[in-house]
């Protein structure tokens, strides 16, 4: 077992190291593609066209993460393990499909589809929300929870480093989780997350206003797989490990994902309002109208990231909380949820586009 701090910090540096580079490679061989470079690059709430390959260094990062894993730990073969059979098999599809969506613009429902599919593996491989203790709905509830978070970060990732950060402290929420619960704590899956953690921090280096690359919906559509399993891991089933309820995991799992949330829920109620299909892209995100109420990029950036610090404190604190038995954990998530999603919601109505 390789549980010393040494480790986790060669792994977190990995990833970091790995991100670093292939983003700088990928940087430099899109302004070399000519005419190319047209299938590369997407315009969203920029001016400016941009590569959209940040996507691809998360996901090397996390597929050489499993190959230093087998490279220090001769013992266990990770690839033995089901569970790990399917976050390897669904992220890898979900990037591949993201990939073909930002070269090809692949149609709505086959995106769907793909998701559908990637959703369907975790189940067969053994990894499921626990919320109604009925084995189907359990398994339908995870076909969509694997849905409802892949779309959410991809509508998220309109704004230079919202979705990068937004997931940085999601993934932390899992880390400290999996110490608070510790019989689940399994060195691969802590592993697989620091390296993950140092990719996104290498990203970041590129894409923090003003970035110069975008992540894509081949990052997107893998980091959303990646987040929906390792929520699912250590915070969707936290109340089997507690003895808790199974809406305690829905708090805790809502409070770390809060800005994802509450800009996903704000978005569809006002297109429904107006008529709109959610479904579809446009500039009226939560981000969007802060930055119509007079905040430019890199302050809406500070504000997420912020509500993404508090969120993550908040879920930590709930898991230390109900793992102690001492206090029941939903007026937090109530007052603080309200309070962001009031707020955000406020100003997508107060604010609006200039014409």
């Amino acid at each position: 077992m390789i549980t010393e701090l040494p480790y986790y910090l060669l792994f977190f540096s990995f990833g970091l190291a790995i991100s670093l580079v292939v983003n700088h490679l990928l940087l430099k061989f899109s302004q070399t593609l000519g005419i190319r470079n047209k299938n590369d690059i997407i315009i969203r709430w920029s001016n400016q066209s941009k590569p959209s390959l940040g996507g691809i260094s998360l996901f090397i990062g996390f597929i050489t993460s499993s190959i230093l894993y087998l490279m220090v730990d001769l013992e266990t073969n990770i690839f033995g393990n089901l569970s790990f059979v399917g976050l390897f098999l669904s992220a890898s599809i979900a990037f591949f499909m993201g990939l073909a969506d930002d070269a090809y613009n692949t149609k709505p429902y086959f995106k769907l589809l793909i998701q559908i599919v990637c959703g369907i593996i975790l189940v067969l491989t053994d990894t499921h929300v626990d919320l109604f203790h009925i084995t189907w709905l359990d398994q339908i509830c995870t076909v969509l929870w694997v849905i409802v978070l892949m779309n959410s970060l991809n509508m998220l990732d309109n704004m230079d480093g919202i979705t990068a950060t937004t997931v940085f402290f999601t993934l932390l929420s899992c880390l400290f989780t999996a110490y608070f619960i510790g019989n689940s704590l399994e060195p691969y899956w802590i592993f697989t997350i620091v390296t993950v953690l140092g990719a996104l921090v290498g990203f970041l280096r590129y894409n923090l206003n003003p970035s110069k690359m975008f992540m894509g919906d081949a990052g997107s559509q893998f980091i959303g797989m990646f987040v929906a399993f390792f929520t699912i891991k250590y915070l969707w089933n936290l109340g089997a490990e507690t003895q808790n309820h199974s809406w305690v995991s829905l708090v805790i799992t809502l409070t770390a994902l809060t800005p994802a949330a509450a800009d996903t829920l704000t978005v569809v109620i006002n297109r429904l309002r107006r008529g709109q299909s959610p479904m579809v892209g446009g500039k009226d995100h939560t981000t969007h109208h802060l930055v119509y109420a007079g905040f430019n990029d890199r302050q809406v950036w500070y504000i997420f990231t912020l509500i993404g610090l508090f969120s993550f404190v908040l879920a930590v604190s709930i898991v230390y909380l109900v793992r102690h038995q001492q206090i029941s954990p939903i007026l937090f998530f109530l007052l603080f949820f309200s309070i962001v999603f009031g707020l955000l919601y406020r100003n997508t109505i107060v604010y609006k586009a200039p014409k």
